[in-house]
């Protein structure tokens, strides 16, 4: 069987990702169906969930529905289309983004990004560019931007403002679910804090072993990126509210 071409996979990802927006297809030859698209794309979101990203093949998901793998795609056209329509599915879940004065509207656009990151730390293997092709993530992205509306940004700055507050929260997201994984803190700054401070010359990094001090006191641990996501997310807000006022240069 022939490798199918650039435009046939672009078309058969598009099928896929706006399946419940097309004509239904008319019946076919063959054994019944005993699942549907979704319970695959199901499977396979929850396959990651529990094992990453590398856990999930198409063997591994038709298993998970007692299907054999050849009759898996079917379903899917193959293992890169069923990832977009994870990451889709994933967006489609999103509930509207809350109301209410301008500083909670961007500050939820960065908190449902990196909650859906913690939630679902695969994600973070996902590479990011030319997934706004299905319906889900068109959804997130437009509630994002009318969440930006009314600030004085015009079409480029919104565009801008959803990709930082995006990037920001992916950045920390990543840093989060790191420190999460490495275990407990307390007991690793406890072996390690002492024996850095008994090598390093102070004189020589002055101002890093002041503040390293400072914040190794404080976090018991490497940093807090909880806070550094407060810190920052406080930051962003600020600059985007300010480059949406009158005689601010905010598209440029």
């Amino acid at each position: 069987m022939a490798e199918p071409t650039a435009d046939e996979r672009a078309a058969r990802l598009i099928a896929l990702l706006w399946r419940r927006h097309l004509p239904p297809r008319p019946p076919t030859r063959g054994p019944r169906q005993t699942v549907n698209v979704d319970a695959v794309i199901d499977a396979a979101v929850a396959l990651a969930d529990r094992d990453g990203l590398a856990g999930v093949s198409i063997r591994a998901v038709a298993t998970q529905l007692g299907l054999r793998p050849m009759s898996l795609y079917t379903y899917v056209p193959g293992k890169d289309e069923l990832l977009a329509a994870m990451v889709d599915e994933l967006a489609a879940r999103d509930g509207p983004l809350p109301g209410g004065a301008p500083r909670e509207r961007v500050a939820a656009v960065a908190r449902q990004v990196r909650a859906e990151l913690l939630a679902h730390p695969w994600l973070l293997e996902v590479s990011p560019w030319r997934l706004v092709l299905g319906p889900g993530r068109l959804r997130r992205y437009d509630r994002q931007l009318a969440a930006l509306t009314g600030l004085g940004l015009d079409d480029v700055a919104l565009d801008r403002s959803v990709r930082v507050l995006t990037e920001f929260a992916t950045g920390n997201a990543g840093t989060a679910v790191a420190a999460r994984r490495a275990g407990d803190d307390a007991a690793w700054w406890a072996a390690h804090g002492p024996l850095l401070a008994a090598v390093m010359p102070e004189r020589e990094f002055p101002t890093a072993a002041r503040v390293g001090a400072a914040v190794g006191e404080r976090y018991q641990a490497p940093g807090d990126p909880d806070g550094d996501f407060e810190y920052g997310l406080d930051v962003l807000i600020d600059g985007i509210l300010l480059s949406g006022k009158p005689g601010a240069a905010a598209g440029a």
